[in-house]
C-alpha cells in the first residue's frame, strides 16, 4: 500500500464509485490479500473476471486502488492493491447537498449490509473453528452515557488500538509467521440513540 494513512473520501463521485456493492466487495478482498489479479478476485467474489476488471479499473479511476509489483511470471496478469491503509468516510463531509447526503447514507447501509453477511458467515461456520478461536471471537454491546467529546476520544483511541494489532499482524506476517493466523474482521458502531 502507497500511503500508510487511511483515505479520506470528501467528494461525491469517489463515494458514488465506491458505493457499488461488488466494488465494496473486491476492495476489502483486496485489502486483505494486500495485493492480488483480477481472476484472483473473481475466484473469491464469484464472478466473472471481465466484470471484475471493469469494477478494479473503476476503483482505480478514482484513486481507491493502484497498480501494485509484478508477481509470478505471468507478465499478462495486472495485479492490483489498495492505495492506502483503508478509507474513511464522514458524515460532516456529505451534508451540503440532499444528493451527498442521501449517497453517504446508501453507502453507509450498504458497508452494514456487508459486515453483518460478514458475521452472519461467521455464526453460520462458528463450530467448524477450533475452541481457542471460538473462546477469542467476541460480541459485545455497551451503553454509556457519554459526551460528544468523550465518544470522539473513545473512538480516537479504539482506532489507535486496532491499528496497534494489525500492524504487528502484517508485520508477523511479512516476516513469514503465517502459523495460526487468521484474517479477523473487527466491526465497531458506536452512534447516539434516545429511548
Amino acid at each position: 500500500m502507497a500511503d500508510t494513512d487511511p483515505r479520506r473520501i470528501t467528494d461525491l463521485d469517489t463515494l458514488k464509485a465506491f458505493g457499488h456493492p461488488l466494488r465494496m466487495k473486491l476492495y476489502r478482498a483486496l485489502y486483505i490479500a494486500r495485493s492480488a489479479t483480477a481472476s484472483q478476485l473473481a475466484d473469491q467474489v464469484d464472478e466473472a473476471v471481465s466484470l471484475v476488471s471493469y469494477h478494479l479499473r473503476k476503483l482505480a479511476d478514482h484513486g481507491l486502488i493502484e497498480e501494485a509489483e509484478q508477481q509470478g511470471t505471468d507478465g499478462r496478469e495486472r495485479w492490483w492493491r489498495t492505495a492506502s491503509q483503508g478509507l474513511s468516510v464522514h458524515d460532516e463531509d456529505f451534508t451540503d447537498a440532499p444528493e451527498k447526503a442521501a449517497t453517504h447514507a446508501a453507502v453507509g447501509r450498504m458497508s452494514f449490509e456487508q459486515r453483518s453477511d460478514l458475521y452472519r458467515g461467521y455464526l453460520d461456520t462458528q463450530g467448524a473453528w477450533d475452541a481457542d478461536w471460538r473462546r477469542a471471537a467476541f460480541s459485545s454491546e455497551y451503553l454509556a452515557p457519554l459526551t460528544a467529546g468523550e465518544l470522539a476520544a473513545l473512538s480516537h483511541e479504539m482506532h489507535e488500538l486496532v491499528k496497534k494489532y494489525e500492524a504487528a499482524g502484517r508485520a508477523a506476517e511479512d516476516t513469514g509467521d503465517t502459523a495460526g493466523r487468521e484474517n479477523v474482521a473487527l466491526h465497531l458502531y458506536a452512534f447516539p440513540f434516545r429511548t
